[in-house]
This record gives structure tokens, C-alpha cells and sequence, in this order.
């Protein structure tokens, strides 16, 4: 039985004393057609026994599938201790911290992590996380139109090989301001942005996304992309991948001044796949634009003996002021995600995360050229990639995943529906989760489907 803390006396003697008959009076303004005649949908209470069954049986769906998928969601190996430390219930139970003299270990882990953000992607300073990634980069696009004042046309660049889901979230978020997504597409042979499609009079626009590496696991020539949107006065949004960053140039550094916002999922930095989340975003960006950063910014102080202390130093949300003053009206802190990510982040280390983006690429490059090996398969796109890349298949990619996911393989994610112009492809990834033998078994499936 559900715990409903009124007994039918209690809401009687309510009714009564606010002069109403019944419960359904008090909602007369919602019209009779609008109202649900009850949750039909919704099956009858079990017993906790048979819900423990039922969560066991679909934990097993999840947890031995080779996987190969990547498309924003990667599969790392994470340390016992990360997971251990994160459900500590000091850290388990820890809400937003609005008292600073109560939550100073809250504090304390969110500032670290902002601290490690802004070194990872090279910019001035990070917030305290948002939703996801998605999320993310549509509060990048928000944030660049109020920072941007000098341009009056609302207007974003949205490259195609930004994650198709990232873009139809961005748009559902920005559209009701005026503001437009306006895409541009790839090259066909590379896979990216070709600097010499760029328009040469682009007109008035106020921001360029890159991406790196992009949706198909390629690298885009952000040096010259983010010198181009600087030289016609705009802003460059930078979504990337923190492992990469470990390996690849950071955003602060792109071009000759850097990019102006950075964002993305962080994902892989401690958080399992668990079905599709929860995840968190990232955001961090030059100092200057930091008064229209949305969420929350920690920052470290001294008490009044001298003591060192943090508080929130940042809260541009709608919880805090009044609404329509607000950077954001959506966005909040993941503490749980941003927690254990924090942790990954202190236990595997600079170089730790640095062996992990090299041994993913690795991975990813010594799949490919047994995949290609087979002679049945070839990359799509010839540029650089970091650790999964767009493969054309002989066999319909369906029958490849019907096939192999039949035999508890997950061999990466078809995304003709999102590119049909690519043809028969899979976007294949590979992480430092991957044996030489994982590799080999998918190559061998893939060489006896084409034989």
C-alpha cells in the first residue's frame, strides 16, 4: 500500500473548513477532456521480492554485451574506489549546498572539480555541471547571444557533424528567442568541416559550434576555424570529449586566441553506461564572458580567522533570482555525476587519462585495420580520428547488428537515418576496455557474415 499520510476524516475536515465538497471542485478550471480517467497504463503494486526479481533479470540485459558503441556514450574502465567513495553518504545524500557553514565538503569537491575542468579544457574557469551534454551546448548557444552583443542577427553556425541528438535539443531549447541553427555541412571525403567551403562574407553571424572530435570520430582543423569565426567578430563553442582532451589540443589553445565557451558531456570521465544515464554537462569559458555562464560557480575564500572556506560565489539561475534576470531557466547542478567525476579525475591522474585516450585510439585504429583487412569493410572518411570512426560495410549494417547482437555484441551504432547519404555505414568505437581478442572476434563475425 502506497504511505498517503491524510485519512479520509483529515481531507473531509479540510474540505470542509475551506468550504468545498470535494477534491475534484478544487480542480474545476481544468476542463473534462483534459482530465485522466487514471493510470491505466501503470500495472498493479508487487511485492519487494518480485520487484528485486524483475530489477535482477534486467540488470542481466545490460551487463555482458561486448560493446562497440560510441556515439556520445562511451564504455571506460572505472576504478572500484570512484563508486565506493561517490555513495559514501556524505556524498550520496549531499543536496545543493546553499548553506556554506553546513556544506563545506560539498564545497570543497565541486571547486576541485571546476579547477580540474578548467585545466583539462584550458579556459579561465568551469561551472559546477549542468544537465548533460545535450543541454549543454544549447546554454552555450543561449550564453554566446548575450554575450555577443556586437552581433544583432541571433544566428548560429551548427556544423552537421555536431551529434544529430545535440542539435534537435539545442534547437527545441532556442527556437521560442529567435535565435537560428543554421547548418553547415561536411566534407563528403573527410568527414569534417572544410575551411575552404567556408563563406568568405558570411554576413553578421554570432557564434561557430565545433566539434572535436565530431559525431563521426573525426578531427576537425579547429585552428583555422575558430581564426575564421574570430575574424568575422564571432564566437566559437567548443563541444569535446574531456578523454581527448587528453591527448588533443585543449580549446583555450585553439587558433590564436582560443575558443569562448567550452562544453560537452562528461560522460566518460567515471560514469558507467547505465542504460542512457544519468549523465551531466560541462561547461567552462574565458573570464570575460563568465557575468553569462549559467549554473553555479564555487569559489574559494578566507573566514574572518583567516581560514580557508568556499562558497557559492555564482548563482545566475532562476532559483536564486528573479526569473527573468536569470542566465538560465533550466540548468542545474549533476553533484552525484560531477562527484564521481571528480574522484576519477583525482584517482587515474594526468597520466592516467592520458593512457586511457592512447590506448583507446589504439584500440580504435587496430579495429579498423582488421576490419579493413577482411576486405569487405573500409573506413568512410579519410582524416585522423580519435577513438571511433564511420565504417562502410559490404553486409547491411542491419543484419550486422541483428547478427552480432545475438550473440551478445554491440558493433557500434547505425546512423543512416540521421546521414543517408553515407550509405551502409556503422560508427564504430573502441575503448581501453578492449582486448586484442574482442577485436579479433568482431573482425572474424564480420569476415564470415561477408563470406
Amino acid at each position: 500500500m502506497p504511505f498517503i499520510p491524510h485519512t479520509e476524516e483529515d481531507v473531509k475536515a479540510m474540505l470542509a473548513e475551506i468550504g468545498v465538497d470535494s477534491i475534484e471542485n478544487l480542480f474545476d478550471e481544468i476542463p473534462a477532456e483534459l482530465r485522466s480517467e487514471g493510470l491505466t497504463r501503470v500495472p498493479e503494486g508487487v511485492s519487494e521480492m518480485e520487484i528485486t526479481r524483475i530489477m535482477h533479470a534486467r540488470a542481466e540485459q545490460d551487463s555482458r554485451a561486448l560493446c562497440f558503441a560510441g556515439a556520445g556514450a562511451y564504455e571506460h574502465h572505472i576504478p572500484a574506489a570512484v563508486w565506493e567513495i561517490t555513495t559514501r553518504g556524505e556524498f550520496y545524500s549531499a543536496y545543493t549546498p546553499y548553506q556554506a557553514e553546513a556544506s563545506q565538503g560539498t564545497l570543497q569537491l565541486l571547486y576541485e572539480y571546476q579547477t580540474m575542468m578548467a585545466s583539462l579544457t584550458g579556459m579561465d574557469i568551469s561551472n559546477a555541471s549542468l544537465y548533460d551534454g545535450a543541454s549543454a551546448l544549447a546554454e552555450a548557444v543561449l550564453m554566446a547571444v548575450r554575450a555577443n552583443r556586437k552581433s544583432k542577427t541571433k544566428r548560429i553556425l551548427m556544423p552537421r557533424t555536431v551529434h544529430p541528438n545535440y542539435r534537435k535539443v539545442a534547437h527545441n531549447i532556442v527556437k521560442g528567442q529567435g535565435i537560428t541553427l543554421e547548418e553547415l555541412d561536411f566534407d563528403i571525403e573527410g568527414g569534417h568541416i572544410n575551411p575552404d567551403s567556408l563563406p568568405k562574407d558570411p554576413g553578421d553571424f554570432t557564434a561557430l559550434v565545433i566539434p572535436q572530435p565530431n559525431y563521426f570520430g573525426v578531427l576537425e582543423d579547429v585552428d583555422v576555424l575558430t581564426n575564421w569565426a574570430h575574424e568575422h567578430k564571432a564566437l566559437v563553442i567548443a563541444v569535446v570529449n574531456p578523454t581527448s582532451l587528453a591527448l588533443l589540443k585543449a580549446p583555450g589553445s585553439w587558433g590564436d586566441e582560443g575558443a569562448d565557451i567550452t562544453c560537452g558531456e562528461g560522460q566518460p570521465l567515471g560514469a558507467p553506461l547505465s542504460s542512457g544515464g544519468p549523465y551531466f554537462g560541462f561547461m567552462a569559458c574565458r573570464e570575460q564572458f563568465v557575468r553569462q555562464m549559467p549554473g553555479r560557480i564555487i569559489g574559494r575564500t578566507v573566514d574572518l580567522d583567516g581560514k580557508e572556506g568556499f562558497a557559492l560565489t555564482l548563482q545566475a539561475r532562476e532559483q536564486h533570482i528573479r526569473r527573468s534576470k536569470a542566465t538560465s531557466n533550466i540548468c542545474t547542478n549533476q553533484g552525484l555525476l560531477v562527484t564521481a567525476a571528480t574522484i576519477y579525475m583525482a584517482l587515474v591522474g594526468p597520466d592516467g587519462l592520458t593512457k586511457v585516450a592512447q590506448s583507446s585510439h589504439a584500440n580504435t585504429m587496430s579495429l579498423i585495420s582488421k576490419l579493413e583487412a577482411t576486405g569487405n569493410t573500409k573506413r568512410k572518411f579519410n582524416r585522423p580520428v580519435f577513438h571511433e570512426a564511420v565504417m562502410q560495410f559490404d553486409v547491411p549494417t542491419d543484419e550486422i547488428m541483428k547478427s552480432m547482437s545475438e550473440q551478445s555484441i554491440l558493433p557500434g551504432v547505425i546512423i543512416s537515418d540521421d546521414y543517408p547519404e553515407l550509405g551502409n555505414v556503422m560508427l564504430v568505437c573502441a575503448t581501453e576496455t578492449k582486448t586484442e581478442q574482442d577485436l579479433q572476434t568482431y573482425a572474424e563475425l564480420v569476415a564470415k557474415m561477408s563470406a
